[in-house]
Order: structure tokens, then sequence, then C-alpha cells
């Protein structure tokens, strides 16, 4: 079978920017306030202030979401995850995008839609929008159909069947690694947190 996927596709977030933003933005004018006129802010609150910022950067804008030929790759708060395409069983795009592989489910908050579109939403709505133009499409929807025809795809190269023996045995080829950026830099802001009750 033809390779036709060839090409690393790095999907735009579609949640929790704004609030990730505004939660960053709050925590650097409490610090930056708190450098120009010490005292004016006690240090327990600025350092919780640098904690709620870590946080959000971490849990909203941080999180990513690509897809290679081979993996489907989640970036999430505290890991890497590369899932082997061919043994993704299943595939939802709600309020966050969810796919099993073997016994597991993998969540990653950076695609998702709004908490009305995922209540009446259906996935014969969804499947309906694949003959449509790509300009026509939610993109939540069209992160959605692109995983599942690489996910077919990937199949068809390895011969696995959907549920199959073959296809659980490839969840061995999952791999995972930490995060170390966000697990550093929330490590650091808690450290100071608990710093400035004892100063």
């Amino acid at each position: 079978m033809p390779h036709e996927f060839d090409d690393e596709i790095r999907f735009r977030p579609t949640s929790g920017r704004i609030m990730g933003s505004l939660a960053v933005i709050a925590a650097f004018a409490v610090v930056v306030i708190a450098v120009v006129d010490p005292g004016v802010v006690p240090a327990p609150v600025v350092a919780g202030a640098a904690l709620l910022g870590v946080l959000g950067w971490a849990s909203m804008l941080w999180p990513r979401v690509s897809v290679t030929p081979e993996h489907l790759v989640l970036r999430t708060m505290v890991q890497h995850q590369r899932l082997p395409l061919a043994a993704v069983e299943d595939l939802a795009v709600r309020q966050v995008l969810a796919v099993r592989v073997g016994d597991r489910r993998y969540v990653s908050t950076a695609i998702g839609k709004s908490w009305r579109k995922a209540m009446v939403g259906d996935r014969t709505a969804t499947r309906k929008d694949a003959d449509k133009p790509i300009t026509e499409v939610a993109y939540a929807d069209y992160v959605e159909q692109e995983i599942r025809r690489r996910m077919e795809h990937a199949r068809a190269v390895a011969g696995v069947g959907l549920l199959s023996d073959e296809q659980l045995a490839l969840a061995a080829g999952v791999r995972r690694k930490p995060a170390w950026l966000p697990i550093a830099l929330m490590a650091v802001a808690t450290l100071g947190l608990l710093v400035s009750f004892v100063l």
C-alpha cells in the first residue's frame, strides 16, 4: 500500500488558550509589582501568583497534539506520550481528546470542543463532515478526521485488524517520558511558595 502520509502535522491547540494566557499575565503582573515596589505585595502572595501562573501555563498553554506517519504524539502537563497509530483502538474529541490504546486511556486537553458542541454533537455528524471542504469543518472535527485517517492507514500498513490480538500487542509500543520543563517549573514555584511562608 502506498504511503500517503509522509509528513508530521502539529495541530494548533483549541482549548484553554485565553484562560491560560490570562493566568500567566496576571501572575506576571503581580511579580512585576512586587519587584518595582518591594513590600507592597506579601512574599507568599507573589510566590502563590507565580505558582498559579506556572500551573496555568503548564495545564493550558504547554499541551500539544501532533501526528506523524506512525505515531500520535501527546504532550501533556507532565508527560510526552508517543502512541503507535496502528495500536489506537478508539478516538473521541469532546471537551478533550481521548484515545484508547490497549487497556489504557490517554487524554489531551490541547484539542477539544466547547461544552455545548461536545454535548450536542455526535459521531454521525462528524462522519458527515468528512465529505465537506476543509474550510467548512470545525477544527476539532478536522483533527479527529485526520487522526482517524492516519489510524486506518497505519493499521492497513501493519496488517492488523481493529480490536485484534495483533493490535493489542502493538500497545506495548507506547512510549512515555517526563515533561521535565513544566515539572521543574512547578517544583521550583512550589518550593518558592513554601519558602515564602518560612521567611
